[in-house]
């Protein structure tokens, strides 16, 4: 049964595939449909794509809402464009290639799918089931003696935090005041952004403004205390809407390590002595139901159940790599979890018994042993055990736990930690895959994101823009971007990110000061540790100058900004080659606070990252230089300068059509013949690009030779209208109006012009009369034989000549167009102007008349005769 559904339809252009993703984003979100976001989001990518990039057509996107799931339909208006079909088999072909892509990826994600054809259009669904999820009371325990209830140190408090649509503080309970330190009047109207250190918990990719849009969201992320420390929060929102219909966002936080007394397992219920005790599951017995539902809860339960089971100081758990061959930390407790987190450590750390994680281990004396369990170096742990977690064989973890007291471990202590290891190492590795096959998901979805956004823009200096905002705070605590001009350039530092925006020129700084990373081809992630290294000195240096010094108010701020700046980059840096068309074009630098360490996953992501990302460097690249050349083509094919006529007002604008990319074929011309006389042109060559250009250049030049030569207008274009013909298949057709100029000594001004092809020149008369001033004749590089004449025009004191190409006349808006009668309208009204204010009102004119930029190249030439001083 279909509850609800959502259509819009999406025009056959490049945008609408990113418009089509945020509209069903948006709607699934809408309807609560969280956990299958990001596979319909990269279906309909896809297959939107394959409407309206490869079939040319308006995609008509379709999304209906079942109880089970969703159904998305895909239509385009190309039923003959087949899906690839061969016999009953499908055939995909590769993920890399265009065709086929869309169907390959409904048939890894979709739970069902299908082509229909109409005779009007084509139409593939796919349709994503929701995975199951318990319905009715999510948890509840028995009445308990008071004595076995969790105890809390003190009253639990919980914050209260109203959030508006815009992001910003509504409502600030008095709990948030006592926590925070922060009070309602201070923060009411600010955005909650401002005060939130997103993530708290390593490995949740959702940022904070995204945890405020979904319908309800559960997590870990820290407060910025009035004090300036960050407080570890656990938050739990739910999305409402207010009498007006107002989205807002209810923030219910507590401190971080009271989510156990609110999230405290349920114990079973005492039994009567003479019951039968009912069979338990191993599992539920050390882990606790409901057992977590995550992957980052179930270890931390775990570690915290082992901790307490064999009353230890500290516990510790690590997931084997692919390949087995190191040891992830994961979760721990009691130790400095945010300086452990995601380090790696060998499998084999040694030879013997107590060297392997593939066996259980115990050592009673780590002193006597140094490096044993390298995640336990200074740290005060002196005994430990450790045991490992295998499923089927496979090594896919190890549990430890330890004490600061030697010698409280022996066999017996590990055969217990074992039999627990043994029961949750399938929940553990389930747990792992399923949080595996989501980020894979999740990256595909950030990857077509990124790939469009990088796609979007050719500006060299967006592109790295955009590099580093989709790393920060995505993938990275930091990023930088250096970039390389040519084989023999030095890298330079281009772009600096950090995620605390007041940070980014201390780590500038810092980083201008030392020496690059090489640039090396090779793929994949490297560790760079001149960053952290510079980081720690320049900390000590700071720190050793302020020694002796009478500081009452504290540290000084410069001290403040170096300790800050050390702290963020102190962590793992690493360093990905940014490398296009087999050349090394920059390098993308990621960085983690102190002692953080990144996720193989994140480097994995970041090096599909970093190619998309060179690709998208270098293309930006050749565009600017491609723009600069055709800039500097464009300017070689133009006057530099117009020549000053006696008594004469000569104006002229030029407008290219287009990005700057190619070069037009429109130009112009006013220069000195010989004594007394001027010659003028304007002309429009068929065509834009090389081929125009060099017509265009072949005839400004020509008119100049020609007619210094003592040729008449007609002589000129005969001869120029051979050169052209000369050049064979590469010629080009030549509008042209060329024309001479000899300022009389009553005032007036004589012209001889011929037109040849070209619109014609309107006279203005200072009555207000406009007249065309030529006749046409036929346009050059077409026929051989031409006879061609010229026409004598008097301009008298106030009359104005305009020229113009049909870049003016044929300005359209739908099925209008300018036209002469519209230009000789505008030129009417011009009466009394100068010859600059005639051309600047004929250039409005024109781009007023349609609201779309201009597609053709645009010149204006007025001349004007002035009227002689009042006596």
């Amino acid at each position: 049964m279909i509850t609800a559904r959502a259509a819009a339809t999406f025009d056959p252009v490049g945008r609408s595939v990113a418009t089509a993703r945020a509209f069903v984003r948006d709607t699934l979100q809408g309807w609560g449909y969280t956990d299958i976001v990001d596979d319909a989001v990269v279906l309909t990518s896809e297959l939107v794509t394959n409407a309206v990039v490869h079939a040319g057509t308006a995609a008509d996107v379709l999304c209906l809402r079942t109880e089970l799931g969703v159904r998305v339909e895909v239509s385009d208006h190309y039923p003959e464009r087949e899906i690839p079909l061969q016999s009953t088999r499908l055939d995909f072909g590769s993920p890399d290639r265009e065709g086929g892509r869309g169907l390959l990826l409904c048939a890894a994600l979709a739970s069902r799918w299908g082509v229909e054809y109409t005779p009007a259009h084509k139409q593939v669904w796919f349709q994503l089931d929701l995975p199951e999820r318990p319905v009715g009371i999510r948890s509840a325990g028995p009445l308990l003696p008071i004595d076995l209830l969790p105890v809390a140190d003190e009253r639990v408090r919980v914050a209260v935090v109203q959030i508006d649509h815009s992001g910003s503080i509504a409502g600030w309970n008095d709990d948030a005041a006592f926590l925070f330190g922060h009070t309602a009047e201070q923060v009411t109207g600010k955005q909650l952004t401002d005060f939130t250190a997103w993530p708290q918990t390593p490995g949740t990719s959702t940022g904070i403004a995204d945890a405020l849009q979904l319908s309800r969201w559960e997590g870990s992320y820290g407060i910025r205390g009035a004090d300036g420390r960050t407080i570890p929060v656990y938050a739990s929102h739910l999305r409402v809407r207010d009498t007006q219909g107002e989205p807002s966002t209810v923030c219910l936080l507590v401190r971080d390590h009271e989510r156990a007394v609110l999230q405290s397992p349920v114990r079973a219920p005492v039994t009567d002595a003479g019951s039968e005790s009912r069979k338990t599951d191993p599992f539920e017995v050390f882990i606790g139901s409901p057992a977590p539902d995550d992957l980052d809860g179930l270890l931390q339960r775990t570690v915290e159940r082992a901790r307490d089971m064999l009353d230890a100081d500290s516990a510790f758990l690590l997931l084997a790599t692919d390949d087995e061959t190191e040891l992830e930390v994961r979760a721990t407790t009691g130790l400095p979890s945010a300086r452990q987190r995601f380090a790696r450590v060998p499998v084999e750390a040694g030879t013997g018994r107590y060297g392997s994680a593939r066996m259980p281990a115990v050592h009673e004396d780590l002193t006597v042993v140094p490096g044993a369990v390298p995640l336990l170096s200074d740290t005060g742990m002196r005994s430990v055990v450790t045991v490992p977690l295998k499923v089927e064989g496979r090594l896919t973890g190890s549990l430890g736990v330890a004490a600061e007291s030697p010698g409280r471990y022996t066999n017996e202590e590990a055969l217990r930690l074992q039999f627990a290891a043994d029961r949750i190492a399938l929940a553990v590795e389930s747990a792992r895959l399923g949080e595996l096959e989501r980020l894979r998901r999740g990256s595909l979805s950030f990857l077509v994101e990124a790939s469009d956004l990088l796609a979007g823009t050719l500006d060299r200096d967006q592109t790295l823009a955009l590099m580093a905002q989709m790393t920060v705070p995505t993938l990275a605590t930091w990023c930088a971007v250096y970039t390389i001009a040519d084989q023999s350039s030095e890298p330079y530092l281009s772009y600096v990110l950090h995620e605390d925006e007041e940070l980014i020129d201390g780590l500038k700084a810092l980083l201008s000061k030392i020496s690059p990373p090489d640039p090396v081809p090779t793929p994949g992630a490297r560790v760079w540790a001149a960053p952290s290294a510079a980081a720690h000195e320049a900390a000590l240096r700071a720190s050793m100058r302020s020694l002796g010094r009478d500081q009452p108010d504290g540290l000084g701020s410069g001290m403040r900004t170096t300790l800050a700046t050390a702290a963020a980059v102190g962590g793992e840096t690493v360093v990905l080659p940014l490398v296009a068309r087999n050349r090394v074009i920059g390098m993308l630098t990621l960085g983690k606070p102190s002692d953080d360490h990144f996720r193989q996953e994140i480097l994995e992501l970041a090096e599909d990252l970093s190619r998309r990302a060179a690709l998208a460097l270098d293309n930006a690249r050749l565009y600017s230089e491609r723009m600069a050349i055709s800039q500097s083509l464009q300017r070689s094919l133009l006057p530099p300068g117009l020549p000053d006529v006696p008594n004469v007002e000569i104006e002229v604008i030029y407008r290219a059509a287009g990005e700057g990319t190619e070069v037009g074929g429109d130009f112009y011309d006013v220069f000195p013949i010989r004594d007394g006389a001027y010659g003028f042109a304007i002309g429009d060559v068929c065509g834009t690009g090389p081929e125009a250009a060099a017509v265009t250049g072949l005839a400004r030049h020509a008119l100049r030779l020609l007619a210094r030569e003592g040729f008449g207008g007609p002589a000129v274009l005969e001869r120029l209208n051979a050169a052209i013909l000369d050049e064979g298949s590469r010629s080009r057709f030549l509008t042209l109006l060329y024309g001479e100029l000899w300022p009389q000594e009553d005032g007036s001004a004589l012209l001889k012009v011929v037109c040849a092809g070209h619109p014609l020149p309107l006279r203005l008369r200072q009555d207000g009369t406009v007249e065309a001033a030529a006749e046409p004749q036929p346009l050059l590089g077409v026929i051989e034989d031409l006879e061609l004449y010229e026409q004598t025009v008097t301009l008298d004191p106030g009359d104005v000549l305009l020229c113009v190409t049909d870049g003016v006349t044929e300005r359209r808006e739908g099925t209008r167009m300018l036209g002469d009668d519209g230009l000789a309208d505008v030129l009417t009204g011009c009466t009394g102007l100068t010859a600059g204010a005639v051309a600047g009102r004929v250039l409005r004119a024109v781009e007023r008349f349609a609201a779309d930029p201009a597609s053709d190249d645009m010149a204006i030439l007025a001349m004007r005769v002035p009227e002689p001083p009042a006596v």
